[in-house]
């Protein structure tokens, strides 16, 4: 492990240190500007994400862990064969399902 670790620190640095003697050098004063989300820096100062934005990160991310949850109950259920196991994933994914609806009705996924 010592060895892939060093052959890949003499490897990165080889290439890093490449670049930087072999790589073109034409700095402007646009590239010289932090970049920030796709968005320019003058837009950047006023421009402001509305709610539903934030709402919506917030509820992928939620329903996303909740779904990472599913990959060891699989794993159990296919070493296990258990008809128990099968019942408590159908419960999680159907009370899954009825989060994902009331978030829909209360309309947290409306741009607006």
């Amino acid at each position: 492990m010592i060895v892939f670790v060093g052959l890949g620190v003499i490897v990165g640095g080889a290439f890093t240190a490449l670049n930087h003697v072999l790589g073109p050098k034409r700095p402007s004063r646009v590239k010289s500007e932090p970049y920030e989300c796709g968005l320019p820096t003058e837009v950047t100062r006023t421009f402001r994400f509305g709610i539903s934005f934030y709402m919506v990160a917030m509820l992928f991310i939620l329903f996303d862990i909740e779904v990472v949850f599913l990959y060891p109950v699989g794993v159990l259920l296919n070493a296990s064969d258990s008809v128990f196991v099968l019942v408590e994933i159908a419960l999680f994914v159907f009370l899954l399902l009825v989060g994902f609806v009331y978030v829909w009705r209360r309309g947290a996924l409306n741009w607006r």
